[in-house]
């Protein structure tokens, strides 16, 4: 996998690594603590506000909601606004959508289950995955009888699955089978999951059902049809046949011979239908596997559904909007010189790599972005730098004071 934006550090953890640098100045630790305290305050209100518009232009989609619910919300859920706003808390909480070519890599392969699934695309108007961090773990998986076989399985940490469910009028057109699950034709279903296989996604859209692969057709039919044929023609039929014969005509029939070859070919029928049975239940027994692995992902890997989707995605997007303001701010203060983005861009990266064993992609650009719009970080020529850090306690001060000016707006009226 390429590198990616996400920092797999929580923020107290960074925080305290760049508190740390103040070591020797207790009063500047003091200050640098209280400027990210109320910086994290503010973007906890940027995310309340941006809860709530998701939450009202979602709710005409929302298929935990009833059709009465829904009706209230007739041209005051704006779909549009809700993709685009949804798209900016991915984009802020370092989620990155998965390509075409990754989820056909994963539906053609398989890790931990073995199994094809097919899965009705046309139940979807539309469908996207968006993941964040990754990691790889040693697994053990059944091969053939009591052989087991140890690999390495990558894990996506984090796992969004969009699914924009096509109308009513399409499906039945389609002839599409939504079965038993509670959801309406329309509805946007949003879940989250946690540590999901990189080649076992499918796993996660609520229609995926079992198949059999061609190796398992195979496997299956072509020794039981060819060899049933083959032993009926060698062994059973002309055994019969002879029997059959000698009775018409009245000859003695040969006991001894046409029992040894009838059970000959009766026994080698049996051999093979239970090498058939053996290969069908291979088959089950990979359903079941995928039960349980659907089973497990449902119960202890789904950590949000729909709406409360939102506040795990949230939650993430403010993390991700601190710790990059934490690390852009520290950086650029304690160095003598202004630095150029590929500059802060590097030192970045490298404090990573050497402090703490970690290769990612630092988005400078967005960190940068966030310290200008906060009033923090300055730009000259290309050249950025930050305000002093006791300026920067007012600065922030008074942009978090100006959020509610109902007291300024309530002074003007009386004057």
């Amino acid at each position: 996998m390429t590198r990616e934006h996400y920092i797999p550090f929580n923020k107290e953890f960074l925080l305290e690594q760049q508190i740390a640098t103040f070591a020797g100045n207790a009063q500047k630790a003091d200050d640098f603590k209280k400027l990210f305290e109320i910086i994290e305050h503010y973007y906890h209100y940027e995310s309340f506000n941006l809860n709530r518009n998701l939450k009202q232009h979602y709710a005409l989609y929302d298929p935990d909601l009833s059709e009465k619910e829904r009706e209230q919300f007739i041209n005051k859920s704006d779909f549009p606004l809700f993709k685009e706003t949804l798209l900016k808390v991915l984009e802020r909480g370092n989620y990155y959508r998965i390509n075409q070519k990754a989820l056909n890599d994963a539906f053609n392969e398989s890790d931990l289950i073995g199994l094809n699934l097919s899965i009705d695309f046309n139940a979807f108007k539309d469908f996207e995955l968006y993941a964040r961090g990754h990691h790889k773990a040693k697994e053990k998986i059944k091969k053939y009888f009591f052989w087991t076989k140890e690999v390495e399985i990558e894990y996506y940490d984090r796992v969004l699955i969009y699914l924009n469910y096509s109308d009513a009028d399409y499906l039945r057109e389609k002839k599409v089978k939504l079965g038993k699950m509670p959801i309406d034709p329309g509805s946007i279903a949003l879940k989250i999951f946690k540590r999901v296989p990189k080649n076992d996604l499918e796993t996660i859209f609520p229609n995926a059902i079992p198949k059999m692969s061609l190796k398992d057709k195979l496997l299956l039919w072509v020794p039981g049809v060819f060899g049933g044929l083959s032993l009926l023609s060698a062994k059973v039929i002309p055994a019969l046949i002879n029997m059959y014969e000698a009775y018409q005509t009245g000859e003695t029939i040969d006991l001894l011979n046409s029992k040894t070859s009838l059970n000959q070919g009766l026994i080698a029928l049996g051999i093979l239908g239970a090498y058939c049975f053996r290969q069908y239940n291979n088959f089950i027994n990979k359903k079941i596997r995928y039960s349980k692995t659907l089973s497990d992902s449902l119960y202890f890997k789904n950590i949000g559904n729909n709406s409360g989707a939102f506040y795990s995605l949230l939650n993430s997007s403010e993390e991700e909007a601190l710790k990059e303001t934490i690390l852009a701010y520290t950086f650029l203060h304690e160095s003598e010189d202004s630095l150029t983005a590929e500059e802060l861009d590097n030192q970045i990266e490298s404090w990573f790599q050497t402090k703490l064993n970690t290769d990612l992609d630092f988005d400078v650009n967005d960190a940068l972005l966030k310290l200008k719009s906060i009033g923090l970080g300055l730009e000259t020529n290309g050249k950025w730098e930050v305000i002093p850090l006791n300026e920067a306690l007012i600065a922030i001060d008074e942009l978090w004071d100006n959020v509610f000016q109902y007291n300024q707006k309530a002074d003007a009226l009386n004057n």
